[in-house]
């Protein structure tokens, strides 16, 4: 079967610069999709995204799909003819449904099985040709792409993220007769908006990259963002220091950038003496463009990436200066103008801001911060007087003008303000730390204050919208309540905080709510956060069945709760764990059917019968002994490898012993005995959940 190369280019008024990358390569998954679904062969699949077209190249792609042998049956040959032999009317309808004359039916053999003695069809379907599926396949991986508002453009219906300007799709050296996006196919693209904005014709897909450099567009997205990274970090160097190239900016400006060229420019020394923070967020925020540090240092330069290769830079250059300045002089100024008032003063302000309704204001909300963040303290060794302060504190720099203009710093602001204050260090750093950690893999609070103040915020934030019925549903968590949970969670087991989460809820909890609403709330609420270590614990890599073996305890630590995991995790993998998992399982299966809550566990050897059940026992004694300190001390590996050791008389006494003896005093002390068994297990975790 014949191949050819395959090229589609959408292009379109500038992408969103964010969603340009994963746009594109959404496209081209729902093209690859969309081959597969077809059966046509295909070989490399390479993706280009510029700032004005997506475009998707396929190597070696089949000129038509496989012809398919297809054999369809009808009814059974007893209804299919009638007493004269002829065609029933049931027989003459499959035959016409299947396209084929009556003659051509034949009777199904013995080899075709359950269908034998049907009426039987055997026919070719001639695979279609690919230029008559690629159309469909480009429009349908465009139709779904996660484009959450879609917009139309003059008098067309056509929708897209932007409107479309033109479309190239080519078969080998052909143009494909098709339409997509209300746009008729060609090969014609276009260059560069200001270096070369005439039409372009591309001859065929394999020459798509080296046409496009022709006139100044470098079309591979990986390939701009090397060049650009490589550029910025040589500008970086000239300067004496080290451009700060983060992924997230590196990506922005790739996708705003055809023909990239990076160029250095500075600003006045004065505005170094604003927290860099604020500079840097004005620089790559507004101007999208990359500091320059020095042995920690922030330098008065920048980096920007311009999207023409300008006879003149420096016109460039001066251009972007101008910029830049009224950016850091606002930025100076909110600085200035904020340390003119203490940050304590700002509380006040905090009364008229709503934090959410029937929840109070962001005052409101400190107050309690402070209130439970002194409960945390006391219970974890912290300074209740510490964490009263930053509660006052902690919230007031939202208020700032620093940060109504640059929201992102957040507490930041509050920190540097707090320092200015000659509040204690301590209590500075809280209100940054309140914030940690912000996302996945973030840093964690490192003060004991930050600690409170950070697990404070969070829970009285997930007890009020819980109280109010503000639960998260499916995908929509406009709280972040989720992300407050995890949050919750990795502090008080990465921290090795020792606490409940009833306790910490009840705590939350407003003391004004009834009984009743405090006691559902908190149920719903602990359960919420448990469900959350499911996720946490998968992306580990560890098991579903590990984690509910450990929740089906009722187990409310979280710290407890990761120990036994990883502890339960590491039994898993041994090679006793699977018969241990199953004894336990059985011996519950047992008890449950024979009343096993009203046995009890004392155990009589005088009621032995056997060798096994009386093996079994002096092993538990002995093990007993060994893991009752283990356990106290809350080393459950140490305990559960401790266990594994009961593998062989276990098995034995199920292989040779009859629990259900004639004998009542004996079946009731082995009875005894499976649940002194499984209560050894089930002081770490159900084991018996290992089985699924």
């Amino acid at each position: 079967m014949a191949t050819q190369d395959f090229l589609v280019e959408l292009g379109t008024e500038e992408l969103p610069p964010m969603a340009l990358k994963s746009l594109t390569d959404a496209f081209a998954g729902g093209i690859e999709n969309g081959l597969k679904d077809a059966g046509l062969s295909f070989g490399e699949i390479e993706i280009f995204a510029a700032p004005r077209r997506m475009a998707v190249r396929i190597a070696d792609l089949a000129d038509k799909q496989a012809d398919q042998e297809e054999t369809l049956f009808g009814p059974p040959a007893k209804i299919a003819y009638d007493a004269d032999g002829n065609l029933t009317k049931a027989a003459l309808g499959f035959a016409q449904r299947a396209g084929v004359e009556a003659a051509d039916l034949k009777e199904a053999p013995e080899s075709e099985g359950k269908n034998a003695g049907k009426l039987m069809i055997q026919r070719t379907i001639a695979g279609k040709n690919t230029v008559e599926l690629l159309a469909d396949m480009v429009q349908n991986s465009l139709d779904k792409l996660p484009i959450p508002k879609r917009m139309r453009w003059g008098a067309s219906r056509v929708e897209f993220v932007r409107p479309v300007q033109w479309l190239v799709m080519l078969f080998g050296n052909d143009v494909v007769d098709a339409e997509v996006m209300g746009l008729k196919a060609g090969r014609l693209s276009r260059g560069h908006r200001f270096h070369a904005p005439a039409e372009v014709s591309i001859d065929s897909p394999a020459s798509y990259r080296e046409t496009m450099r022709s006139v100044y567009v470098m079309a591979s997205f990986e390939e701009r963002s090397e060049l650009i990274a490589k550029q910025v970090a040589a500008e970086g160097e000239k300067l004496g220091g080290e451009a700060i190239i983060g992924d997230d900016l590196l990506e922005e400006v790739t996708a705003l950038n055809e023909w990239p060229v990076a160029l250095a420019g500075s600003f006045e020394e004065e505005f170094l003496t604003v927290p860099a923070e604020a500079l840097v967020s004005s620089m790559k925020e507004h101007q999208k463009y990359f500091h320059v540090m020095k042995d920690g240092t922030l330098l008065n330069n920048f980096i920007t990436v311009s999207n023409i290769e300008s006879k003149d830079p420096t016109q460039v250059i001066a251009g972007n200066e101008k910029v830049i300045r009224p950016r850091l002089a606002d930025a100076k100024f909110f600085w200035d103008t904020d340390r003119k008032q203490t940050l304590e003063s700002r509380f006040e302000k905090l009364e008229n801001v709503v934090w959410v309704n029937a929840l109070g204001s962001i005052a409101d909300k400190a107050r309690r911060i402070s209130t439970l963040g002194q409960k945390i303290a006391t219970a974890t060794g912290g300074d209740t007087a510490l964490v009263e302060r930053a509660a006052k504190l902690c919230k007031n720099d939202l208020v700032s003008q620093m940060v109504f203009e640059f929201t992102d710093l957040q507490g930041l602001a509050g920190k540097y303000y707090a320092e200015n204050d000659g509040e204690n260090a301590e209590v500075a750093q809280s209100i940054i730390e309140q914030y940690m950690p912000a996302f996945a893999g973030d840093e964690l609070p490192a003060s004991a204050t930050g600690t409170a103040i950070a697990l404070a915020d969070r829970l009285d934030s997930l007890a009020g919208l819980f109280g109010i019925g503000q639960l998260p549903t499916g995908s929509k968590d406009p709280y972040a309540l989720r992300r407050a949970s995890l949050g919750v969670l990795r502090i008080l087991v990465e921290k090795q905080i020792d606490l409940d989460l009833n306790e910490l809820i009840d705590w939350a909890l407003d003391n004004n709510w009834s009984a009743e609403l405090k006691a559902d709330t908190k149920a719903t609420l602990v359960e919420y956060m448990l469900d959350r270590f499911q996720a946490w614990y998968s992306d580990e890599n560890i098991p579903a069945e590990v984690f509910q073996s450990v929740r089906a305890l009722g187990v409310t630590k979280p710290l407890d709760i990761d120990r036994r995991v990883k502890a339960v995790h590491a039994f898993y993998q041994l090679e006793s764990a699977q018969a241990l998992a199953a004894a336990n399982k059985r011996v519950s299966n047992i008890l449950a059917k024979n009343e096993g809550d009203k046995v009890t566990a004392a155990v009589d050897a005088a009621l032995f019968q056997q060798d096994e059940e009386k093996a079994l026992f002096e092993q538990m004694t002995g093990l007993a002994d060994l893991t009752g300190p283990l356990l106290i001390k809350g080393d459950y590996q140490g305990a559960l490898n401790a266990l594994a050791q009961l593998r062989n008389v276990v098995d034995a006494f199920f292989d040779n012993v009859m629990v259900m003896a004639d004998d009542e005093a004996v079946k009731t002390n082995r009875l005894a005995l499976l649940k002194q068994l499984r209560s050894m297990f089930v002081g770490i975790a159900d084991i018996g959940l290992l089985q699924g």
